[in-house]
């Protein structure tokens, strides 16, 4: 152990949690629809995608970034609440598979709003945050990813649920389109958030966090100290590995309820 690099093993660890905060972002939206509702709300990653679409649109119009945001956050508080009244509401006491479907849906609808509205054309997405590495005791560390970890702000998200759906939709979609450009491609963000879920609970915010932190460090130090073995590019699938392991050992994962039925 004495020739391992401690200081560049920190500096993936930290880049890791850093990206994790990002991913327990899209999984709090998922927690909220479904602490309250018992529902899977597939339908989030068309929410992230269609809130990021929306502001990065009215930005290149010329419209100023207070102003896009508070648009951009009364729509989605609109089609949060519009869901729960006319898709979910009607489907109560329904099979959690009719709700489940029911949100599938709605996302491809969401998709193909967006779609019809904004046009399919990828656009880039500056916040104004330079993403250069600043030096913390020999260990880099991005500038964007702390922003991104400091502006979550889970007071934000008691209001209303599905509202407070729309909105971490909104920040979440505007931090992801920032890193990775805002396409269609974002609404698959969403599968990113199911093994935080797996690893947290799908009924714990606290979990999401936690969940979204040790998926981020643990894909980050596999892709560096075990991808080698692998061929590389193990990050965009370990994740799934540990999911599926957390399973066989504790299915309502780390803070989650766990489930008593009657036999």
């Amino acid at each position: 152990m004495a020739d391992f690099d401690w200081l560049f093993f920190t500096e993936v660890l930290v880049g890791g949690l850093l990206s994790g905060v990002m991913y327990s972002l899209v999984a709090i939206g998922f927690v909220l629809i479904y602490k309250t509702s018992g529902v899977l709300n597939f339908a989030q990653g068309a929410m992230l995608l269609f809130a990021a679409l929306t502001f990065v649109s009215l930005r290149e119009r010329g419209i100023s970034f207070p102003l896009a945001f508070t648009i951009t956050f009364a729509i989605m508080v609109v089609i949060g609440i519009a869901v729960e009244r006319t898709v979910l509401r009607p489907l109560t006491n329904k099979s959690p598979i009719t709700l489940f479907m029911a949100t599938l849906g709605l996302s491809y609808i969401i998709e193909g709003a967006a779609q019809l509205i904004w046009g399919t054309q990828v656009h880039g997405l500056d916040l104004g945050i330079e993403d250069v590495p600043f030096d913390v005791g020999g260990v880099y560390i991005s500038q964007f990813d702390i922003f991104a970890a400091v502006g979550l702000r889970l007071p934000w998200i008691w209001a209303t649920v599905w509202a407070a759906a729309g909105l971490v939709a909104l920040v979440a979609g505007l931090l992801w389109g920032a890193r990775v450009g805002v396409q269609f491609s974002l609404s698959l963000i969403v599968l990113k958030a199911l093994p935080v879920l797996v690893l947290g609970g799908f009924d714990s915010i606290l979990g999401a966090i936690v969940g979204g932190l040790l998926i981020g460090a643990s894909e980050k130090l596999a892709e560096v100290y075990i991808g080698e073995y692998f061929g590389g590019g193990i990050e965009g699938w370990f994740a799934y590995v540990i999911a599926l392991a957390f399973l066989l050992v504790r299915p309502s994962g780390l803070f989650g309820q766990k489930l008593v039925e009657r036999v």
